[in-house]
């Protein structure tokens, strides 16, 4: 990497970073920060880069998933086990009906910094600076809590160390146990429109796994039946608290974000020539980038030789977030540029972040059926260009919340008041992300017959 360092990107404009009060408090934690053990490893990243060059061939599905944004005071082990229970069940539908090998990664234990449109926001009258995440500041509306803090870098790395500690336990203790699918069919989703549907995908796994065991092949002797790989994600947001983690692969010399297995790029930060993109070139972790409407073809190319000059299948992931109204227009020509070029990117949609709108009882909300729309077009996209749709990007949780409207259950806006629990943007609740697996899989098995 010519002219690198982890500490380069200080050279570069750096935008959606906060302005802390304090700079001998900021270094005096970046210095913690460079002590404490990775998050992640480096074997580990570079497994992830080799799965998802598989999605890139065209050989396995991209699903990523969870929070909007992590919070302090929601954590504790429930919320975990319910966010990974909602991606198990979704891969499982994804990979049964649709016939497809899934990559799992989170958005967890690390996505805690948002960026914002605007640097303050303004209540009966008064002016604040804008809430960008519990690791830069807290969400009450007063002039104390929104200061930038240091020291929360600091809990953001305790909470990452303890979310991925359990998730490895459920990953690789019997809690993936495809024997287990049944048990996962509870609580709300079990009551809602998708509970039976995804209880008679369960009674046919079952029958799978009656089968293969009487050919002989079992937990003891095949771990994939019991057990599963969940990678982690954030945005690479927050710069002061990605550098400090970046740490050199003893065994090749590879530097590598050990904040998280992947790491994506935000559509207001993807600028070549800023900070975030210099940051990023030079370490090996796998790299999303989020492309909106505004995103032009030659940008992007000059992005992507940048980030993956030699062009590393499984290095890009590139997240188009158009629109439902707008996907058709703006993605194919990007798609259309980036085949071209000989790039072998993974193509992956998020259909949230374009379809954002205000209820007329003033709650932001997102409606299922818009998301379906985009969903449907980016896979339209792909099928005329003769490429592949490789993935998709939700933001979504375990928990019951009523924040997206439609979708089986029929949320509407009267009911947004009744579990509106985010602290940024609205999520899908666990039976609208299982609904759209579904969907999702019906798609990946008429594409594949």
């Amino acid at each position: 990497m010519h002219n690198w360092s982890p500490e380069s990107w200080r050279q570069k404009t750096a935008l959606q970073q906060p302005t802390y009060p304090d700079l001998e408090a900021l270094a005096h934690v970046e210095a913690q920060l460079k002590q404490m053990p990775p998050l992640v490893f480096a074997g580990e990243i570079r497994e992830l880069t080799q799965q998802l060059g598989r999605v890139a061939q065209g050989q396995a599905f991209l699903l990523q998933g969870g929070d909007c944004a992590e919070s302090f005071l929601e954590f504790n082990a429930n919320k975990i086990r319910n966010a990974f229970q909602v991606l198990l069940q979704m891969a499982v539908v994804m990979t049964f009906a649709g016939q497809s090998p899934v990559v799992k990664i989170g958005r967890i234990a690390g996505q805690f910094a948002k960026p914002r449109s605007a640097g303050t926001e303004v209540q009966n009258g008064i002016e604040l600076p804008s809430y960008r995440g519990d690791i830069i500041n807290d969400i009450a509306f007063t002039d104390a809590a929104r200061q930038p803090d240091p020291q929360r870098m600091l809990k953001a790395y305790h909470q990452s160390a303890a979310t991925l500690n359990l998730l490895r336990a459920f990953a690789a203790g019997g809690f993936a146990d495809l024997h287990q699918v049944h048990q996962w069919n509870r609580g709300f989703v079990a009551k809602s429109p998708q509970g039976e549907k995804y209880q008679q995908l369960a009674d046919q796994i079952d029958q799978a796994l009656a089968f293969i065991e009487a050919c002989g092949i079992n937990a003891s002797n095949t771990p994939q039946l019991h057990e599963t790989s969940l990678y982690t994600s954030h945005e690479a947001l927050l710069l002061n608290y990605e550098e400090p983690l970046t740490r050199q692969d003893s065994l090749t010399g590879d530097w590598f974000d050990c904040s998280a297995h992947m790491l994506w790029i935000g559509d207001r930060t993807r600028d070549p020539e800023h900070a975030h993109v210099e940051f990023l070139r030079g370490v090996h972790n796998p790299i999303g980038i989020k492309i909106g409407p505004s995103a032009e073809i030659e940008a992007l190319l000059k992005l992507l030789d940048q980030l993956n000059p030699t062009r590393i299948p499984g290095r890009i992931t590139l997240i188009a977030r158009m629109g439902a109204e707008k996907v058709g227009e703006y993605l194919a020509p990007l798609v259309r540029g980036v085949q071209a070029s000989g790039h072998p990117v993974v193509w992956s949609c998020d259909p949230m972040h374009g379809n954002i709108i205000k209820a007329a009882n003033g709650y932001k909300t997102r409606s299922v059926d818009a998301i379906l729309k985009e969903m449907k077009g980016f896979f339209e996209v792909h099928k005329a260009e003769g490429t592949y749709a490789g993935g998709v990007h939700f933001e979504m949780t375990g928990d019951a919340v009523t924040e997206c409207i439609g979708g089986a259950f029929c949320i509407t806006e009267a009911h947004l008041a009744d579990r509106y629990h985010t602290h940024c943007d609205p999520r899908l609740n666990a039976d609208q992300a299982l609904e759209l697996a579904f969907l999702i899989a019906d798609t990946l098995k008429a594409a594949r017959s």
